[in-house]
Formats: C-alpha cells, sequence, structure tokens
C-alpha cells in the first residue's frame, strides 16, 4: 500500500457504474485511484474523513450550449469556450460538448475551429463538438430558428466529415427527413454519433435511420413525434431499439416523471443524462440572445417570449437529484447516466466515467444535488 499518497473515507463510492456503500478511495502516486474494502485500508495514510455522500467520477455532458453568462452561437471562440468550460468544471463536469444550436454557415465554420484551438490548447473538459442543426425539421423546430432550418447537401456532408478528422468526438443532431439514411451512413462510418431529433418522421423512417448508423437520440420526448397508439414516432421508435441511446433532460420542466419512469423502464441503462444548458449555467443573468431572439429565464425555465422552452436552467448534480426523487432509479444508475452512460457514445473516452481514471473527483450529496471537486 505503499503508494497511496492519500485516502478518503466516510463517504460511499461509485466507479462509474456500480455504488460500494462502506468503501474507501485510494489516492495512488500515479494519479490513478483505486477503490478499498473496509479491511484493505492502510493504517499509517493521510486521509480525510467525510461525513456522508459519494465519490464519483466528473459528470460527463454531451449537450452543452452555453454557460457562464455566455452561449457559443453568439461569440463562437476560444474565450466563449474557457468561460463555458469554467462555468460547468464549478458543477462537476469533468467533461462535455459544446453545443452549436442552428446557425449560418460562417458561424458552424468559426465554432468548429474554435474547438479545435481550444483542444489544442489543452481548455479543461472540452472533448469535442455537438451541432445541432440545421438539418432538422421545421414542423418540430423548437427554440432553433426555422429559416436557418435546411436539408444537408454535399457541402455540409464534407465540412462533417472533415470536422470528424480534426476532433476526438463529434456528435450531429440531424432529423431524418432533411438528411438521407446514405448521408448517415457515411457520418456513422466516419464516427460521428449521428443523433436524431428535431424531428416529426414516423416510425418507419426513424428505424431506417437507425439501421443506416444513427444510434442516439436527442432530448428525448422534447421536439419529436411522439409515442401513440398506430404511430409510434421518433419516441416509440426509440424505446423500441435496445441499441439506440438518449439523451434526457431530467428538469420534472422538460419530462413529465411518468415519462422519464417509461423511459426508464424500456430502456434502462441506454438513458443517459443531458442539461441542454444555456448562457444562464453558472450565472445570475435572466436573459440572453439566441439567434437575435430573447430568452427569459424564470422559476427554473428558460423560454422565449412566446412561451417555447429554450433550453433548460439545469445542472447535472441537479438533474441526478430529480431522477432520485421523481423515479424509482436507484442512486448506482442516476450516477452512471450522468457518468458512464453518456461515456460509451464517445469515441475517444480520455478516462471520463471512470473514478480510477477521470480527471476530476466529486463529492455528491443526493440530497442537494450539489457537487464538491476533492483534490
Amino acid at each position: 500500500m505503499s503508494e497511496i499518497v492519500k485516502l478518503f473515507t466516510g463517504a460511499d463510492v461509485h466507479d462509474g457504474q456500480k455504488l460500494h456503500e462502506g468503501a474507501a478511495l485510494a489516492l495512488l502516486q500515479n494519479g490513478r485511484r483505486r477503490i478499498l474494502a473496509p479491511d484493505q485500508l492502510p493504517r499509517d495514510c493521510a486521509t480525510e474523513h467525510l461525513n456522508g455522500g459519494v465519490l464519483t467520477p466528473g459528470f460527463v455532458d454531451l449537450q452543452v450550449n452555453g454557460g457562464g453568462g455566455v452561449m457559443l452561437n453568439a461569440a463562437p471562440n476560444v474565450a466563449t469556450l474557457r468561460r463555458m468550460a469554467k462555468a460547468h468544471r464549478a458543477t462537476g463536469v469533468a467533461g462535455f460538448l459544446p453545443t452549436l444550436i442552428t446557425d449560418r454557415p460562417h458561424v458552424t465554420a468559426a465554432a468548429i475551429d474554435a474547438v479545435a484551438q481550444a483542444i489544442a490548447e489543452a481548455v479543461p473538459g472540452i472533448i469535442g463538438l455537438h451541432l445541432e442543426g440545421p438539418h432538422l425539421s421545421v414542423a418540430r423546430k423548437g427554440a432553433h430558428d426555422a429559416a436557418l432550418i435546411r436539408p444537408m447537401e454535399q457541402a455540409d456532408l464534407d465540412l462533417i466529415l472533415q470536422t470528424a478528422d480534426r476532433l476526438p468526438n463529434l456528435m450531429v443532431t440531424v432529423a431524418p427527413e432533411t438528411v438521407t439514411c446514405a448521408q448517415i451512413s457515411t457520418m456513422a462510418r466516419a464516427g460521428v454519433i449521428v443523433s436524431l431529433g428535431h424531428s416529426d418522421a414516423d416510425y418507419e423512417t426513424c428505424i431506417a435511420a437507425f439501421d443506416a448508423g444513427a444510434r442516439c437520440v436527442t432530448h428525448l420526448f422534447n421536439a419529436m413525434s411522439q409515442m401513440g397508439n398506430r404511430a409510434p414516432g421518433l419516441v416509440g421508435a426509440a424505446l423500441d431499439r435496445g441499441d439506440v441511446h438518449a439523451g434526457l433532460i431530467a428538469d420534472s420542466i422538460h419530462v413529465h416523471p411518468a415519462s422519464m419512469r417509461n423511459a426508464l423502464a424500456a430502456k434502462g441503462a441506454g438513458i443517459f443524462l443531458v442539461s441542454d444548458a444555456m448562457a444562464t449555467a453558472g450565472s445570475d443573468i435572466q436573459s440572453f440572445s439566441l439567434n437575435g431572439r430573447d430568452v427569459y429565464r424564470s422559476a427554473g425555465q428558460l423560454t422565449l417570449a412566446d412561451g417555447t422552452l429554450a433550453g433548460a436552467d439545469l445542472e447535472m448534480g441537479h438533474a441526478v437529484r430529480t431522477l432520485l426523487h421523481s423515479t424509482s432509479v436507484p442512486l448506482a444508475q442516476a450516477l452512471a447516466m450522468a457518468t458512464s452512460g453518456p461515456v460509451a457514445l464517445l469515441r475517444e473516452k480520455s478516462g471520463l466515467g471512470r473514478i480510477e481514471t477521470s480527471e476530476v473527483l466529486l463529492h455528491y450529496n443526493p440530497e442537494t444535488g450539489t457537487a464538491t471537486e476533492l483534490r
């Protein structure tokens, strides 16, 4: 045990998938960590005793539109990304995909360049990019600007393929009405995480897109065709396919707790948490601009002037707490949905989602939903 430099006791340990009750966590000289049973604890070792809670790897968020008072769309540069990263790291996020909401081609190009530069400069927490649009359905646009939504053309596909070569992880949300199965297959073969969202497509169209290589659904239930008795829609297709993952905004505003419970019963580990965070994350601002439209913050939600939901006023730790209080999900599964669950989709995982290798170690309080980084 001589390689142990510090020991944390007094809190349960979540390894990214399982909960180890009564265990201790050892910090090793090589920077890694080891979970120890009570009878394995060394006697002479620097020890920090924690008064309850859970030790867990840092959260991983695949949908982060902004933070620290800024939006990626408004200023797609490294300074914005640094500010977003700082804001989300303070909430326990170890890795995230900055997310660009539907915008003009020159904004998309600038965002790609900014993320590539941020990764080259090792900005903490940035693990790739999520392009949410512009190849969506106007019928299910949500807060996206309808004037900017359009079908995918060859130049768009070429840019996505080039970006996949430049970045460790690239996620692209598309509606199968505006892309072809051939385009989906080409992106998937290039390592792109193709996710269906903002879509009014029928069940059969969605299944064909999954067969072509799409393997995720963006914010399940929101901005998509719903499940009916004769028309299962994108929701039904997602729940029907065990090989498809789905992000979930667990704030009890975007999705009713009963719908969350039904989805979890159908898919279990296939569902992961996302914050869909906007500029308000880590900030006390009460409004901001999205593509020239004002978004207002009130009573835990973000809306356009007409009441349309525009992202979420949510932190990952609070999303875990919502699951614990609104569903029957055990703590181990809820934490996995914020750690190893999203990591399963990534091409380059960088040690995320595992307590042995995650750069960020959190002390999480399930009662308050708060997470404190330990060093």
